[in-house]
């Protein structure tokens, strides 16, 4: 029986034997998993306890009940636009725009926690996933959606530039082009439009299916060296925002580190004896 732990807004299964796959759910159903503060707040302290779980080689994010994200509760923007000490009111204004670029820093580094996992992230979205939701998909690594999935740059629409890492993070996925028009309308689109994009992986007919399909998937991967899967993330994420002759010396560093490893050996036995699934040690 898999492990469950509940967050105050997160649900925590896995891994199930020795799949190596554990389950992150956003769980605040009646408000359609919108991002509070306290859920802002568990999402890192989460990761971070999956991530040095030796027995934990992959994780799925998912969603609870009927929409997988409607972005940031409106409680939270409130609370970001509140207080700002007392003074006059250009030193009331300066300590306002202080606390605000703290407050965003902290929410922006709950979602770069994604990244920042050695282990890969896959998001399995269904329903809507609006606007802060957009910003914790694009942090992870993979991304599956329903065909009854729909997406929104909402932020335009809020008055507010998007600021947790849609308009860095979306461009490498899409294009800046189509960015550029997601970000200024803040229209709906839908998971065909979205794999189309390349935003999503793939799309499902239900919820069941991709799940399903994410599992098989998510197994996989949890199937090959740690040392291996650890280091393709660490070095696309940090090629990403290097030149090419910079990732080949990072890569080239990264491999005169970690190559000589017994799961290296492990593998060459494996095709050697024609061994269909082996063994590779914990990180």
């Amino acid at each position: 029986m898999a492990e469950q732990e509940e967050w105050e807004g997160l649900r925590v299964e896995g891994p199930d034997g020795n799949s190596g796959v554990a389950w992150l759910s956003l769980h605040r159903p009646t408000r359609f998993n919108a991002l509070d503060a306290v859920l802002f707040h568990s999402l890192p302290l989460a990761i971070a306890k999956l991530d040095g779980n030796p027995d934990v080689r992959v994780i799925v994010l998912t969603g609870s009940g009927a929409h997988f994200c409607a972005g940031i509760d409106l409680s939270t923007f409130a609370q970001i636009a509140g207080g700002g000490g007392g003074g006059g009111r250009r030193n009331q204004t300066k300590k306002k725009e202080k606390k605000l670029r703290r407050d965003v820093k902290e929410l922006q580094s709950s979602f770069t926690a994604f990244e920042e996992c050695r282990k890969p992230v896959i998001a399995a979205i269904h329903g809507a996933c609006i606007g802060g939701g957009i910003d914790m998909i694009t942090a992870c690594d993979l991304r599956y959606c329903t065909k009854d999935a729909s997406f929104s740059v909402k932020e335009v629409d809020l008055a507010i530039t998007a600021d947790l890492g849609t308009l860095q993070r979306l461009p490498r996925l899409i294009g800046h082009g189509n960015t550029m028009e997601l970000a200024l309308t803040g229209r709906k689109f839908t998971g065909s439009e979205a794999k189309s994009m390349g935003l999503v992986q793939d799309v499902y007919d239900s919820k069941a299916e991709m799940l399903a399909a994410v599992e098989t998937l998510a197994k996989q991967i949890a199937s090959k060296s740690p040392l291996a899967v650890v280091g393709t993330k660490a070095v696309l994420l940090k090629s990403r925002d290097l030149t090419v002759a910079q990732g080949l010396e990072y890569v080239a560093l990264w491999n005169a580190a970690m190559l000589i490893s017994q799961d290296l050996k492990t593998a060459i036995q494996a095709q050697n004896h024609k061994q269909s699934k082996p063994f590779f040690s914990k990180l």
